[in-house]
């Protein structure tokens, strides 16, 4: 596994979600839903920074205009690097996201406390409780409605202290303080709801998406094991028949003519050969006493030894001969199916079978010279026009190589014919 698979892993572990910790493939599903709701607090902190720049700039307090413009500057510069964490580190988001929180709330309070105090009259004040709405704005988008309630609690605290400490220099009655915290506290409430709201959504993406992965693992289990089964009847059935037929044909060799008994050797033996060849398709063992790169060529070999097939080359330089991943089974299944393809519709010369294992990313790339994609119609109308008439084979490779948190992609080749190449995040096994 990478290290931004474990940072990620880890990161689904520290924001709560536990109980996805034994699927790998969802943690980027939550993980994404977060660094979003980051990037939008983000954005809201700007805006808190800007706001709070201008108020201290355009409306400066009497006696701490100073102190009041360079906190205001450290601020900006601290919301300006928080954004570029943001942008580059992952794994920092959240803990950045949480240390801010605290600190969007100590700084308003200190402005307002310190321009409260320095005027007789303070306009200066009134702006910066305004900016005290935002913070319950910006901790409602955390998946952590515990934090957001400690946030907003401590924010609506803060807000009633600062309009009475402001109010000695402002005489403001207590029945205006009395309401705007209330619509504070109403505000504060909104966004603990909307944390726990935006949890629950999250949770339950996060819990139909393993469903959905585990279906897929049982599905591809359920056809792998028919696969084995199919192959275990026809190696012990039909191909055992052919082999005692030719043995039973060697013993009428003297008394029979010789260019009959040739024909329907021939016959026999071709018709074990391809017994043998469909075996192998169905069920590789090479694949698993060898490894995927000894499969592919196998594979490579079965179907270019066909009537009218192209020659198929295979480049596994990348793919070390010892090497076993998690994903070896998906790939193999991939490329029989797209050299399937190959052989029934490209009309091609040659194709190329590359396997490539790199950083935790194993990746099949298939490319051949024939006909190409049809050029008025896109991959995804192709996609379901085939699976319309009944060829599912594609989509069911896509649908399950999406479920593991891979990508599979068909275009045109610019010299002429397809490239298909399927990127699946996988582990040393």
């Amino acid at each position: 596994m990478r290290n931004s698979d474990v940072e990620i892993a880890g990161l689904t572990v520290y924001l709560g979600f536990g109980e996805f910790a034994d699927e790998p493939r969802i943690h980027r599903i939550l993980v994404d839903h977060v660094i979003r709701g980051i990037r939008i607090q983000v954005l809201l902190r700007l805006f808190l920074a800007l706001f709070v720049l201008l108020t201290v700039c355009l409306d400066p307090p009497d006696h701490a205009t100073v102190f009041s413009v360079v906190t205001a500057v450290l601020y900006a510069a601290w919301c300006i690097a928080g954004a570029v964490v943001v942008r580059r580190h992952e794994a920092w988001m959240v803990r950045y996201s949480w240390i801010a929180l605290p600190i969007d709330l100590l700084l308003l309070t200190i402005l307002a406390v310190v321009a409260g105090m320095s005027n007789e009259v303070s306009w200066t004040t009134d702006a910066l409780l305004t900016g005290f709405a935002l913070v319950p704005m910006i901790a409602a988008i955390s998946l952590q409605p515990r934090l957001c309630a400690i946030v907003v609690i401590a924010t609506v605290v803060v807000y009633a202290v600062s309009n009475i400490l402001a109010r000695q220099s402002n005489g403001e009655p207590w029945s205006i303080i009395v309401l705007r915290v209330l619509v504070v506290s109403a505000l504060a409430i909104g966004a603990i709801l909307l944390s726990q709201l935006q949890r629950s959504r999250v949770t339950t993406i996060g819990s139909l998406a393993a469903e959905r992965a585990r279906l897929l693992d049982a599905t591809m289990e359920i056809e792998e094991r028919e696969r084995r089964d199919l192959a275990d009847n026809l190696h012990d059935g039909a191909l055992q028949y052919l082999l005692a037929a030719r043995q039973e044909l060697a013993t009428l060799r003297d008394s029979a003519d010789p260019v009959t008994l040739n024909r329907v050797d021939g016959a026999l033996r071709d018709s074990a050969q391809l017994l043998r060849s469909t075996l192998s398709e169905l069920h590789p063992v090479v694949l698993e006493q060898a490894g995927l790169a000894v499969a592919l060529t196998d594979l490579a070999s079965s179907y270019g030894s066909r009537a009218g097939a192209p020659a198929i080359s295979v480049d596994t330089a990348a793919w070390p001969s010892e090497l076993r991943t998690s994903a070896d089974s998906l790939l193999f299944a991939a490329a029989r199916e797209l050299l399937t393809n190959v052989l029934k519709h490209a009309e091609a010369d040659t194709a190329e079978v590359t396997a490539e294992f790199d950083d935790g990313v194993a990746r099949l790339v298939v490319v051949d010279d024939g006909v190409g994609l049809p050029e008025d119609v896109g991959v995804e109308e192709l996609m379901r026009r085939r699976q319309a008439a009944g060829h599912i084979g594609l989509a069911s490779r896509r649908v399950r190589i999406e479920g593991v948190g891979g990508t599979f992609s068909l275009a045109t080749r610019p010299s002429g014919g397809t490239v298909a190449v399927v990127e699946v995040p996988a582990r040393e096994v």
